[in-house]
């Protein structure tokens, strides 16, 4: 089951890639901000109507959570803008391998510390060669 979990991990690192490289386009077309906000409003739709059929939590508790909890929608809205404002400049892979040094030295971080209730995992020389590694491909990339 957990290899069904990773294959589909690297579809949906494939299918953004697809997404920032015609979204890119798209923003020569229509607009980098004006493409964001298109993603967001359709992507806001497919999700509602995901929510009204298979949804089974409980919206009205958002008024409740803890603030903080709620910079996801922000933190996604200036990374789907970053995409789309960086792909025409830097091409999609540099795009995509950056998102991923990132990624990765993020979550090493998190998980170090335990933060956001994630499991603990301290950072070990085998994680160091994964981001040491990533980087050295964004350079030949380049």
């Amino acid at each position: 089951m957990r290899l069904l979990f990773y294959f589909a991990a690297i579809l949906a690192g494939a299918a953004l890639s697809f997404e920032g490289a015609m979204y890119a386009e798209l923003g020569n077309s229509i607009g980098k901000i004006e493409t964001s906000f298109y993603n967001f409003f359709i992507g806001s739709i497919i999700v509602g109507l995901m929510w009204l059929f298979w949804g089974k939590g409980k919206l009205s508790k958002v008024k409740s959570s803890p603030k903080w909890l709620l910079v996801g929608g922000i933190l996604g809205g200036i990374y789907l803008a970053i995409i789309v404002m960086s792909v025409p400049f830097v091409g999609v892979g540099i795009t995509m391998v950056s998102v991923i040094i990132g990624q990765l030295i993020m979550s090493m971080v998190i998980e170090h510390y335990g933060w956001l209730g994630s499991k603990e995992a301290k950072i070990n020389k085998e994680k160091i060669f994964s981001v040491v590694s990533m980087t050295i491909a964004l350079f030949l990339i380049f």
